[in-house]
This record gives C-alpha cells, structure tokens and sequence, in this order.
C-alpha cells in the first residue's frame, strides 16, 4: 500500500537524555497505526516532531513522497498533519465556533470577524459529526468527554492528511469512546490517516490495523493486529515477558471488618451509601463517568461535603470533615488528576514526596530536618522504583508513570490504614502499572485496606476480592469473584441490574 508518511533515521536528544534514537517507519495512506511503548518510549517525543512541535536533531519526514520541514505545528497544519495532544488546549470562556476556528476565523474586509459565517461553519461541522451542541456555548460548560471531543474535531476542521491522537480516551464514557471510533472509521474510509497514541491495549484491537511499539526512544517494530497477541505486545514494550499484569492474590483469609461508610449522602450526587472494608482487603468500586464514586471518595476523605453520614474505624466514630482530619485518621485518598490535584507540578520530587506530613519532619520550633526529610525521600524513590536524576528534578519533569508512582509514594508517608486509589492507572505504561499493582498487593498484604475506584474493568476483576457498582449515586450490587463478569458488572453500572447490599 502507499505510504502517505515516512520518516527516516529520526534522532532528538533532550540534555543527559536520547529520546528517539535512529527511528524510521511508514504510515500507510488510510491506515490506522497504533503507537505503543512504556512512559518515557520515545512516543511523545517522536509525534511532537512529526506535528513540528519540535525539530529533529537529524532525520527526514517524507509526506507524499516530498521532504518536509516544520518550524512550528501551523508549518505542520500547513502540509496536512494535525496533531491533538494528551492535554486539551482549549479556552473555556470561549465558545464552542471560537475554539474550532481558533486563528482562522471567517473575517470580512476591514479583519472583522463574520460571526453569522462562524456559526454556520460550526453548524456544518457539529452536524457532519452528528454533536448536538450550541455553537455559542462557552467551552467551560462543556463536560470533560464533551471537550476532549470538541479537540478532536478542531484537528479535523483543518481537513488533516494525517491526524495524531495522544490519548483521545481519556477522559472519555464508553458511549463517547463507541462515538468517537465510529467517526475514526468514517474519515479513514474517505482516505485518512492516523497514528493513534494509547496506554491501553484493548483499544489498539479495536481500531487499528497495524501497531508499533518503541523503547527506550528505539523503533522496535510493526506488526499486523491479526498477527499479535496483547502477551506479544507487553513483551515488545517491556522487553521481558510478564506473565501475570496482575499479579497472584495473597490467598490469605482477611481480618474483620474495621472501617466501615454508614448511610452518606451528598444531595443531587450520591445517597444512602454503606459499606465495610476489612484489614488487606481490596475492594472496587466500579460504574460508568457521573456515577458518583470519585464525589463519594472525596467526601469520605473530607475534601467534598456530605449531607448526612458517618464513618466508623474499629468500631468507634470519627469526625472527618476536612482532609487534616482524614490524614489524622491514616486515611490517604490519591486522586485521579495527578496533574491538577495530585502533585505540586513546579516543585522538587523532594518537596511532593514529604507534603503531607511535614509536622513530622520538623522540629519543636518548626525547622525542616534536613537529613531526614533527604533520607526519607531518598527511601521512596528506590522502594517505588522512580526514575529521576535527582531528588531535586521537578516533578513535571517526569513521565507520566514516575509521576504516578511518586504520588503513591508522597501518600504512604503517612503510613495510611485505608488507602482510597482513584484510578490509579490512568495514563500509565504497562511496565508502571505492573509495579503499582505489586505495591497495592504489598499494602494489603501487610493489612492496609485499598478501595480501588477504577473505569478499567480488566483492572477491577485482576485485583479485587469484591466490586461494589454504582450508578446514578447508588449502589447497586456487589460481584465477588466467583461470578466476576464485565457483563454482570456493566448489568449493574447501566441500572439494568440491581442488587443492592444487604
């Protein structure tokens, strides 16, 4: 088949770092390639250059057999390829028209905006994609799934010869992930091409045609998806075979009951809410996006408000209305934005990993203690396996998964008893997952009880010794492993089944 895109022998180097190394590939014309490896592969690094977000070290990009060069991602736009990053970029006290056409909007003689050519531009296109939404509606009132689409299309305004997607899903509903391959599938049927980038395999099986996988910033190879297996594809990101993702369930018979969420519930979110968890247990809450789970976990944790409802440890009552109290009672909520609510981006490893608990690693008078706080942190960052040069690097400085790591690592400080992990995976490589899954199991071994919020079913059903499933705000079963199912679960997480605990 034609190749629409070649790239030959890319190299770019970042200081003390070879991020692609000698790479070269080919993108077939109306193909879908997925571009797999670990964090810290290479693939960002690769399509930044692709889209001219950066420039080669050495290397040629070939688009329709002629050499280009891209000074910016507009030089990029320009030739046909158009890229949608992981983060959206788009402005939210503009509107939906004003995003899409954003530096191309329809002007009249004099520069003037023509508002009523915007509007029907917009029209056009929302309706050709069949999205029901307002041209004039302000971005910020748009759902996250909403934007993340609202991003694509804004690449695909552009008319691309290629389009790059860095993690479309993310922040996706099953419904709008259905939505968007459809509309995948629709443009590569009228000839375009795509390089899809994703951390989750189950979704390079659905859509594309072929996959590639880099390590250590190396091309190591393409491969039909009729002719790979997802084992086959670990070990090519990994370099080792890894024959459990999971892991092996300790098999020991867990303690009673010692943490126990009585009758919460939070107007409009969440209502009647109880459950128990036992020492080395981990328990999964799983549902679809709004269900409630992550409000519910943040009220538990004191960070949200609730109406009425109350918690017991070991058997006794204890007032958390404040996350200083949650901490006071060892109760670690690690939320699913690491970026915007997890970790302190512009400031040092050194400085996350300690944040928590810093009362402890001060003296009488309030002095930090500096050989300790060093000695601790220094501690985490090998018993967690994180990559950095230095306990000073920042940490928006590294990959996705040592970022994750460090998150967990920042929270174990205060040696928790309950241990709340919301979406613990989301956006991390296959090699990270492998290590954040061992170190849930360590915790529960070791007694801590690890409630495990997860939009990943595979996930759920490889670690927990019991889901419960919400949906609109309740709860409206409980699987246990001998009837595990995505079937059963999704019966519930959809309202059509309905169990609710005893």
């Amino acid at each position: 088949m034609e190749k629409i895109l070649k790239t030959e022998n890319i190299s770019k180097s970042f200081p003390g770092v070879l991020a692609v190394d000698n790479v070269s590939f080919g993108l077939e014309s109306g193909e879908i390639l997925a571009l797999i490896g670990e964090n810290g592969a290479g693939k960002s690094t690769l399509t930044n250059i692709l889209g001219g977000v950066l420039n080669p070290d050495q290397g040629r990009i070939i688009l329709e057999e002629k050499e280009v060069s891209f000074q910016s991602s507009h030089d990029a736009i320009r030739e046909g390829i158009s890229m949608v990053f992981q983060e959206l970029s788009l402005v939210g006290n503009l509107s939906v028209a004003e995003n899409i056409f954003a530096n191309r909007h329809p002007v009249g003689p004099v520069n003037n905006i023509r508002w009523r050519k915007l509007y029907r531009e917009t029209e056009d296109l929302l309706l050709k994609f069949n999205l029901d939404l307002d041209p004039m509606m302000l971005v910020k009132r748009l759902s996250m799934g909403q934007q993340q689409i609202l991003e694509i299309l804004k690449a695909i305004s552009t008319n691309p010869k290629v389009l790059i997607l860095d993690e479309p899903t993310s922040s996706l509903t099953e419904a709008e992930i259905d939505y968007l391959f459809q509309n995948i599938r629709k443009l590569q049927d009228q000839g375009m091409s795509f390089i899809y980038i994703t951390h989750k395999l189950s979704e390079v099986f659905q859509i594309a045609n072929r996959v590639m996988v880099m390590r250590d910033g190396k091309y190591v190879g393409i491969e039909k998806m009729s002719a790979i297996t997802e084992a086959d594809l670990v070990s090519m990101m990994v370099g080792r075979e890894i024959v459990n993702v999971y892991g092996a369930a300790s098999g020991k018979t867990m303690a009673s009951e010692y943490f126990r969420v009585e009758n919460f519930c939070r107007e409009g979110v969440f209502h009647n809410i109880t459950f128990g968890l036992r020492r080395g247990e981990i328990l999964g809450f799983a549902g679809l996006v709004g269900a409630g789970r992550t409000e519910l976990a943040q009220s538990i944790f004191g960070a949200e408000p609730k109406d009425s409802g109350q918690i017991n440890i070991d058997g006794k009552p204890v007032k958390i209305s404040r996350p200083r109290d949650a901490i006071k009672n060892r109760i670690a909520y690690l939320t699913e934005d690491r970026i915007g609510l997890g970790l302190f981006l512009s400031m040092q490893i050194r400085d996350n990993l300690i944040a928590p608990f810093l009362k402890q690693l001060s003296s009488a008078i309030g002095f930090m203690k500096k050989k300790l706080i060093d000695r601790h942190v220094r501690e985490k960052i090998k018993e967690f396996a994180i990559t950095t040069p230095s306990i000073y690097q920042k940490i928006l400085n590294l990959s996705g998964g040592n970022q994750q790591k460090a998150l967990v690592a920042m929270w174990m400080g205060i040696r928790p008893e309950v241990i709340i992990f919301d979406e613990p995976t989301r956006g991390v490589d296959v090699g990270a997952r492998v290590e954040i899954y061992q170190k849930l199991r360590e915790f529960a071994l070791a007694g801590t009880g690890v409630i495990m919020i997860s939009s990943d079913l595979p996930e759920l059903i490889g670690m927990c010794d019991r889901i419960l499933v919400m949906h609109q705000g309740e709860i409206k079963g409980e699987v246990l492993p001998d009837d595990y199912s995505e079937e059963l679960i999704l019966s519930f997480a959809t309202g059509l089944n309905s169990q609710p605990l005893g």
